[in-house]
């Protein structure tokens, strides 16, 4: 999926519209857009999230808001780092060239500092435990993201299919932590080489990583600490020398 394809259909009057909205459009309305209706909290949440509808000009798109006043402490995740978090794997997403994250910022909103991101309209009902073999390398793709970023969070229902079969994951809120952190239901591809052009993305957001005036380099290290930067460093060595799914660890 490139940037200029389109992502969704705008919102106007919180009624789809036929008007095609890009994802390059979707990241500026999130940004800059006026936050102007709160549909309310969304109720499985760990955290305080809310449904908001978010406008610029004559578009509304829906939102996924989370502030970070909302965030509930973890024991080993510092406070108030979840929104950030969520901002730095949309990021990695991007650099990799692989849109597994929809378009997120980091904003104030009327609760606060937060993050928003972009919601993704989807049968709840069709997650990670119904897919098909039709998405199997999206789901490779997936698995190699939450190595990378180190996720400790990825459940079935934290993986979407929209309305084209592009499979998007969601609630980052508690990646890259210095500490292998893994915890995911998609063990699938255990033991199995990982494709080249996936590895060839690797290497190139390694070379990023290198590069001290890069944009995305630049932002991560606003974003997480130098000790969870060094972390995402080796994860992606170790990635490129082992070339493989790896086995899940103890615990």
């Amino acid at each position: 999926m490139d940037e200029n394809d389109n992502l969704a259909k705008a919102d106007s009057d919180e009624r789809p519209t036929s008007v095609p909205i890009t994802f390059e459009r979707v990241l500026d309305i999130l940004q800059h857009g006026d936050v102007d209706t709160e549909h309310g909290a969304i109720q499985w949440s760990s955290n305080y999230t809310f449904l908001v509808s978010v406008t610029k000009a004559d578009t509304s798109i829906m939102a996924v808001y989370k502030p970070q006043r909302g965030e509930r402490p973890l024991w080993d995740f510092p406070d108030g780092t979840l929104c950030q978090r969520e901002r730095a794997a949309f990021i990695t997403s991007q650099a990799l060239g692989w849109q597994i994250v929809p378009p997120t910022v980091l904003r104030t909103g009327p609760r606060g500092l937060g993050s928003m991101q972009f919601f993704i309209d989807h049968d709840p009902d069709y997650h990670y435990f119904h897919f098909d073999e039709s998405l199997i390398p999206q789901l490779k793709r997936m698995a190699l993201f939450d190595i990378i970023v180190n996720n400790a969070d990825r459940k079935g229902g934290h993986c979407l299919v929209d309305a084209q079969n592009h499979l998007w994951g969601i609630d980052h809120g508690i990646t890259f932590h210095a500490q292998h952190k893994l915890r995911t239901v998609i063990w699938n591809f255990v033991n199995q080489p990982i494709a080249d052009d996936l590895l060839a993305d690797v290497q190139n957001l390694r070379q990023k990583l290198e590069n001290p005036t890069d944009n995305y380099l630049c932002e991560m290290e606003k974003l997480i600490s130098k000790a969870e930067l060094r972390s995402l460093i080796r994860r992606i060595d170790t990635i490129l020398t082992e070339k493989t799914y790896p086995a899940p660890g103890p615990g």
